[in-house]
């Protein structure tokens, strides 16, 4: 294993908790905020070491993307071929670890930064020493499916989240996949994402909002959070049906993605989610979501998203 590498913190990145975009207090109901692909910051560039143990260090719920790697192991990448992401070339799926932790990652605008690759592994290494506050919570998105996994994968896994296992929460679209990695790892927690393969787009077309909650639990009974997006939940809400109020009646935590750009045009719609006491949201810009001012006068956004769920083709930001 590698010696992860961990650069420090600028002064920018405050350490104080209190000042720290890590969940909003509004209405007597705390909502987290979590750092969709460890961004603090929408410049920042995704999964990088040091945008992850800081978060880790305040408390943060942060998610990073897995996809199996030619040794049976799991890259910190969101695609399953490199070229965007990485300075390599490549599927994911035929390129050794030693390959892998050799690339550099690139930022947003496609330049290549000082930090490497991660492999699931490495965050041992990474957090060993590390001060890790309670309410740390990182989230391990598996891309893949079911299908992919092999008991050498499995394996992998199970040995690679062990030693922080209470402070990870796997998820994945594919329940099976959630049952099979979850079985291997004592103590780490279980999530669901029950809006692939078409569910979200069939629900918002059918109305069957009640239909779509029966299944998500049906589907993975001891997911403790689920995550559904934004769309869903308040196209759900505009015909009276309230998708959060339902899994909390289930026992499930919700979380709701991804907001992409926060400015004003937003607003309504993360009042809104608050309002209905979304327990967390994803978003690629924490930082302007925890300062956001969501008392102000603001641009109703609703159309616009209503728009896009019937197909138009301008996007939300909210989605």
């Amino acid at each position: 294993m590698r010696t992860a590498k961990v650069s420090r913190v600028t002064a920018t990145s405050p350490q104080n908790p209190a000042a720290a975009p890590i969940h909003i207090d509004r209405g007597g109901h705390r909502t987290m905020l979590k750092w969709h692909r460890g961004r603090r910051r929408a410049d920042d560039p995704a999964f990088t070491s040091t945008r992850i143990v800081e978060g880790m260090r305040l408390g943060a719920s942060i998610e990073i993307d897995l996809v199996i790697h030619a040794d049976r192991g799991f890259a910190v990448l969101h695609d399953r071929t490199v070229e965007d992401a990485t300075t390599g070339t490549g599927a994911v799926s035929a390129l050794p670890a030693s390959y892998l932790r050799g690339l550099y990652l690139r930022d947003n605008s496609g330049h290549p930064i000082d930090d490497r690759v991660l492999l699931l592994e490495d965050l041992t290494e990474l957090f060993d020493g590390v001060d890790i506050a309670p309410t740390a919570s990182l989230q391990l998105d598996f891309k893949e499916d079911d299908a992919a996994l092999d008991p050498a994968a499995v394996a992998m896994f199970a040995r690679s989240v062990a030693p922080h296992a209470r402070h990870y929460i796997l998820s994945c679209g594919d329940a099976a996949a959630v049952e099979t990695l979850t079985s291997a790892a004592p103590g780490i927690r279980i999530g669901y994402d029950p809006c692939h393969h078409g569910a979200a787009e069939a629900a918002i077309r059918s109305g069957d909002f009640d239909g779509f909650v029966d299944r998500a639990v049906a589907a993975s009974p001891d997911a403790e959070m689920v995550y559904l997006e934004n769309r869903l939940i308040l196209a759900a809400d505009r015909r009276g049906h309230d998708l959060i109020g339902a899994f909390h009646e289930r026992g499930r935590l919700v979380d709701g993605y991804t907001v992409t750009r926060v400015g004003p045009r937003v607003v309504p719609d993360i009042r809104r989610l608050l309002e209905l006491r979304v327990d967390q949201i994803t978003t690629d810009d924490p930082e302007a979501l925890a300062t956001l001012d969501l008392d102000g006068p603001v641009r109703d956004s609703g159309s616009r998203l209503i728009r896009w769920i019937r197909g138009a083709t301008g996007r939300s930001d909210v989605e």
